[in-house]
């Protein structure tokens, strides 16, 4: 039986791999998640056949409760909310990993067994790794739904109180793992662990939710991984070693894309200053031109006459739920022979991949899809830009002011359109508070108002166009 079940694991390690591989592309996609949830399947499966479980009841009612509560989100959770829910369910894998390592540990004391130092420093580190992803994650999916302000919340000798957070926590494990079992030092070490969580999110701005949220679901790989040493599994250490894994390399593919460091997130306070010292004389001279605004049926005639647009897609367009409407406005746009082509900025909107699902929801084809190394040298040659509630990843600051916060950022460069047309509520900043001197090019438009609706209109004049 035992040779079986090892079996098993092996087998949902593979279909774990397969199923990555087969989402690295939208026509694979849903592919790529069956196959991965088989192996997931397979994997507690076998779980349930290797250990003596004390109540199947209790498990069957978890099954029944969690798939509840899994179906409801999936369909009452917006699109504009769906980074806030991956935040929140990065912390309840913490979570568990947490109860998981309480729970040994609290039956191997009170069973009198002494912790061997390798069961004890990985139970340690599932209850460290494990506290810091749940609440690291509460905070960051309170600061993406605005219940906690998205601004960087700093504070005088924050990085040394986090530092000796650290230590209290490897000093107490480290007691604990040589020392006698103490209870109540247990329980201090769970409850600091979860206060780093919190202070370690707190300082970094909304701007960085996108890098934030990759980096706590590697936290909730390394957290299963460290359970599965403490349980002795073998399928919860290989599946969370594949999701630490790709997390941390997804968060370098993010902080690549805001040219920034992982210590510059996490440390840098990033917005902070942008915040406190307001715009500077570079920006306040561009503002002091005013914007050019745009009505729909001027915009509609520059796009209907156009040879080649490309849209540029932002949290705006998630906010308003437009996706539908870019779409059916393209597909106008291409039938008067319109060239239509969507730049996708890596960490445009609060998640890794959110224009890219957004517009996939609409039937908007992959291929029309490219990103930011593939579509900036076609702007020179375009058009019309259209830009959707997009803003930091548009700005011209992050090549031509130094000493502008998103200075080196490498952004989508829709100022060298012929034309640039500007979908936006407002003149509000963006998640890094920074003004975004595209609105007051030249060569802007700006039309106000809800995306979709503004979408709406443009779809009704480019018709009679």
């Amino acid at each position: 039986m035992t040779a079986l079940i090892q079996l098993v694991y092996l087998l949902a390690a593979v279909l774990f791999i397969v199923g990555l591989k087969r989402l690295a592309h939208p026509a694979t996609a849903q592919q790529g998640n069956l196959i991965s949830a088989v192996g997931m399947l397979l994997a507690i499966g076998a779980t349930l056949l290797d250990r003596q479980i004390l109540s199947f009841r209790l498990i069957a009612l978890g099954v029944v409760v969690g798939s509840a509560v899994g179906l409801w989100m999936a369909r009452v959770v917006k699109m504009t909310a769906m980074p806030q829910m991956v935040g929140l369910l990065n912390g309840l894998g913490g979570g568990a990993s947490l109860l998981v390592a309480a729970g040994e540990w609290h039956r191997l004391v009170q069973a009198g067994v002494r912790l061997p130092a390798n069961i004890a420093v990985t139970i340690y580190a599932s209850t460290l790794i494990g506290a810091v992803t749940l609440s690291g994650s509460v905070i960051a999916a309170a600061k993406l739904q605005e219940l906690v302000s998205g601004r960087p919340i700093l504070f005088r000798g924050q990085h040394v109180i986090n530092l000796l957070l650290v230590l209290a926590v490897l000093g107490i494990g480290s007691y604990l793992t040589f020392g006698p079992d103490h209870p109540a030092l247990f329980i201090a070490l769970n409850a600091i662990a979860l206060l780093l969580g919190v202070l370690l999110v707190i300082p970094i701005g909304g701007a960085d939710m996108p890098v934030v949220i990759c980096l706590l679901n590697s936290y909730s790989g390394l957290a299963a991984a460290s359970t599965g040493f403490v349980i002795g599994n073998h399928g919860l250490i290989i599946t969370g070693a594949l999701v630490g894994a790709s997390g941390i390399i997804l968060t370098q593919i993010m902080c690549k894309a805001m040219n920034r460091s992982l210590a510059n997130v996490l440390f840098g306070g990033f917005g902070s200053a942008a915040a406190a010292g307001g715009p500077d004389a570079r920006t306040m001279a561009l503002a002091a031109r005013g914007v050019r605004e745009v009505t729909a049926e001027d915009a509609a005639v520059l796009l209907g006459y156009a040879r080649g647009v490309i849209i540029v897609p932002g949290y705006g367009l998630a906010v308003s739920q437009a996706q539908h409407q870019v779409r059916e406005l393209a597909d106008l746009l291409e039938k008067r022979g319109v060239s239509v082509k969507y730049a996708i900025h890596a960490v445009a909107g609060r998640m890794p991949g959110h224009m890219n699902v957004l517009l996939a929801e609409a039937n908007v084809p992959y291929d029309k899809l490219f990103d930011m190394d593939q579509i900036n040298p076609e702007f020179e040659r375009t058009d019309v830009a259209l830009v959707i509630g997009a803003n930091d990843v548009v700005n011209p600051a992050a090549r031509n002011n130094a000493t502008s916060p998103l200075y080196g950022m490498p952004i989508l460069d829709v100022d060298r359109a012929a034309n640039v047309i500007v979908l936006k509520r407002s003149m509000n900043p963006g998640f890094a508070g920074v003004e975004n001197e595209l609105f007051y090019g030249s060569k802007t438009a700006m039309l106000f108002g809800d995306a979709k609706k503004s979408l709406t209109r443009l779809i009704a004049e480019v018709k009679t166009v």
